[in-house]
């Protein structure tokens, strides 16, 4: 089932959000969570119910770890078993095929691919149940009733794409006895985000999709110029999409009480590829983190093995998002720049440790505007490589990928390709300017694609994200007007419903 659809905005939320507070108004907690859960199940089942029993198998073999292990019986062999299983699961639906048909092509073999279907959401529940064996192990984590481990892995907002929550931010919440209640200010403020993210799915990210579409399959005829516009409408189109479904989790977590964390921090604003990757898809980046960098050493045993691990974190980065080769070139591509940011700041910092203690913090004017626009323009440089590394993401080959980026290179074209600009001409903006005549204008055919890309690139670098906004802005009558205009506008553009690009990985 989709956020973005009738019957999850107009059946299945309402009914899970007043069946869970009416449950709970009658003090039958435990009849409250198990209600969830099956709603959370439906939810799952309702995009092919095939998918259902990987994932309440799933659930029970790792919930069967997690008795084992509260019990500190055999506890490495568990937790290593444990791993391996859910692993083993992940690469036979996720890669089995893929190593295959890599196998067929290298060796001249004959191996039968399975054609078996991705089930949807497996890669992000299987890394939050290892996360919790991990947890487990180590002895973090109590033990837990069935009911309240389900709900924890199965918890519908979170469930398809992320983020991959822990057991410390859900598991209390699910607990707490005094939000067990509707409160009015978390309803507000869960319909304010969720409308906002439907927005941004739905008029933008939708939008953009079109016109990515086509450039993708139709690249070979492209120049240069339109190349560069196709990879920045699926930069475009990304950033909204997943930034549309956390918003939109989190917005359908404030009606149940509970506070899903932040999993998407305006990551175009960063400066470094570092700092991307503390903004974008934050839970993964603290995941890989805690579980694979940190036991691989860190950046503790020098600077090669540092460099080392950073690489084998995007490799398995990469690979995570798809089974491809595009997704491995793409993690790559970002560990290299990483590890070249990493030594490039480890030179800064050598060189002002050799500096005669130069005090800053009586930094000049001139300095402090000159420091602004190097940021500025660091941020700058990082947006085109993301522009450039997200047609690795994109393609489906690396064949494809690479002519893009090749031809893009080559500054090549003098227009913008109608067809492009054509997906950009939604009624309700192509209307009032035939109503006022305005299509006669020259260039008029891509005012839409201009104000498109304008009021996108305003949103993500020079406005408050949802997360900041919460703290800064207030409930007045006329952004409750305009909420309530942006969703009667969003639901009547649902025609055309299309799933979360995340969904795939």
């Amino acid at each position: 089932m989709l956020f973005n659809s009738y019957i999850f905005i107009f059946v299945f939320l309402p009914v899970a959000v007043a069946g869970y507070f009416l449950l709970n108004h009658m003090r039958c907690y435990r009849g409250a969570k198990l209600f969830l859960t099956a709603m959370s199940l439906w939810f799952y089942a309702y995009f092919q119910i095939s998918y259902l029993w990987i994932l309440l198998c799933s659930v029970a073999l790792n919930y069967i770890c997690h008795l084992l292990l509260v019990r500190r019986f055999h506890v490495k062999l568990t937790a290593v078993l444990g791993i391996l299983l859910n692993l083993g699961i992940l690469f036979y639906f996720k890669y089995f095929d893929f190593v295959l048909e890599n196998l067929n092509a290298l060796f001249h073999t004959g191996f039968t691919l399975t054609g078996v279907l991705l089930p949807l959401g497996i890669s992000f529940f299987t890394f939050q149940q290892i996360a919790f064996l991990a947890d487990t192990a180590k002895g973090t984590v109590k033990r837990q009733e069935l009911i309240d481990y389900a709900l924890f892995v199965t918890f519908f907002p979170q469930l398809i794409a992320g983020p991959i929550v822990s057991h410390e931010e859900m598991l209390p919440q699910f607990e707490d006895l005094s939000q067990k209640r509707p409160v009015a200010k978390n309803i507000y403020w869960g319909l304010r985000i969720f409308v906002l993210g439907l927005a941004k799915k739905v008029l933008l990210a939708d939008t953009f999709s079109g016109a990515v579409n086509w450039g993708f399959q139709n690249y070979m005829i492209l120049d240069g110029l339109n190349t560069f516009f196709v990879a920045l409408f699926y930069t475009l189109q990304l950033y909204f999409d997943f930034s549309g479904y956390c918003d939109m989790a989190r917005g359908i977590g404030y009606l149940f009480n509970i506070r899903i964390p932040v999993n998407f921090l305006s990551p175009y604003k960063a400066a470094n590829i570092m700092e991307f990757w503390e903004r974008w898809h934050i839970t993964l980046t603290r995941f890989f983190t805690r579980y694979v960098y940190i036991p691989l050493g860190g950046s503790r045993k020098g600077i090669f093995r540092t460099c080392l691990n950073v690489m084998i974190v995007f490799c398995i980065s990469g690979i995570w998002h798809g089974a491809g080769w595009t997704f491995l070139v793409w993690g790559l591509l970002h560990g290299c720049l990483s590890v070249a940011t990493r030594l490039w700041q480890g030179m800064r910092q050598d060189r002002c440790r050799r500096m005669d203690g130069q005090n800053v913090s009586g930094m000049p004017a001139g300095k402090s505007i000159a420091r602004s626009l190097g940021r500025i323009f660091c941020v700058f440089l990082m947006f085109l490589f993301l522009i450039c590394s997200w047609l690795f993401f994109r393609a489906d080959t690396l064949a494809q990928a690479g002519y893009m980026l090749k031809n893009m290179l080559s500054f090549s074209g003098t227009h913008i390709y109608w067809e492009l600009a054509g997906y950009f001409q939604l009624p309700e903006f192509w209307y009032p300017l035939k109503l006022f005549h305005l299509d006669t204008l020259p260039f008029a055919d891509y005012y839409c694609m201009a104000g498109f890309i304008v009021v996108a690139l305003i949103l993500i670098f020079c406005c408050h994200n949802l997360y900041e906004s919460e703290t800064r802005s207030r409930p007045g009558i006329f952004s409750t007007c305009c909420l309530a205009v942006l969703s009667v506008w969003c639901v009547l553009s649902l025609s055309q419903v299309s799933t979360f690009l995340y969904f795939n990985f």
